[in-house]
């Protein structure tokens, strides 16, 4: 290729590079999945590791069952429940916020798609520690770390039947832990725990089953060796802006 046909070949390329990043900044479609602000996207979002990523805490079989199978569904039935209404190019943020006003498919299947995409991000191998400003905050709430993971523990062993265990920052920008029912999250107005979800843990029972069994509370203790305090840090810092 002669050099002046490599030029022009480099400029169409970053060219059309560029144009990509602006039609993603401009789409609400090309939000990330964990940004409530944006509207469902139109394919499901990839998970973000192998299966076998979290083995031996998390078993791959699990893994795959519960993403390909339990997770995708949530995914296809709130496309198809929202599908033709105003829900359809509404905000997840919103949909939420008037839970109260919507179906029992939309609460169910978006809570389950969304809880789900914050659920594999909050998970990671060989990842850091909890910031310095989120250490304090945890600090300053719960006493020490120590007290915080045996609350978020007791949360997540006690929530009858299942649900998530959430660590949240309020409203009034403190931390507070607690527990939802089913597919509910904190982000609905018809939950009694409010706020931006930080941390969450699935402790439905598809969730650890063929590995633990009833041992939830097994499954409950193994997740902290698996905890992304990357993406952890990053939830809490955005949700302090």
């Amino acid at each position: 290729m002669k050099q002046r046909d490599l030029f022009k070949t480099s400029v169409l390329v970053a060219v059309a590079f560029l144009a990509t990043l602006f039609v993603n900044a401009s789409d609400p479609q090309k939000k990330t999945a964990t940004d409530p602000e944006g509207v469902v996207p139109a394919e499901f979002p990839a998970l973000p590791y192998g299966y076998d990523a979290l083995e031996p805490y998390i078993d791959a079989r699990t893994m795959e069952i519960h993403y390909d199978k339990h997770h995708r569904a949530y995914y296809t039935n709130f496309v198809n429940a929202v599908k033709g209404t105003a829900n359809e190019k509404t905000s997840l943020k919103e949909i939420f916020a008037n839970m109260s006003k919507n179906s029992d498919a939309v609460r169910n299947n978006g809570g389950g798609y969304y809880n789900h995409i914050l659920f594999w991000e909050n998970l990671g191998k060989g990842t850091s520690a909890p910031s310095r400003e989120l250490t304090d905050a945890i600090t300053s709430t719960f006493g020490s770390f120590d007290k915080f993971k045996e609350t978020f523990n007791n949360a997540a062993k006690t929530r009858f039947g299942s649900g998530w265990a959430w660590l949240v920052l309020t409203p009034d920008k403190k931390l507070a832990i607690g527990s939802t029912p089913n597919q509910d999250n904190p982000l609905m107005d018809i939950s009694p725990l409010k706020g931006t979800p930080i941390l969450a843990l699935d402790v439905w029972e598809h969730a650890y089953y063929l590995k633990y069994q009833n041992k939830r509370a097994d499954y409950v203790d193994a997740f902290w060796s698996v905890v992304n305090w990357d993406e952890v840090n990053r939830r809490y810092a955005a949700a302090l802006k």
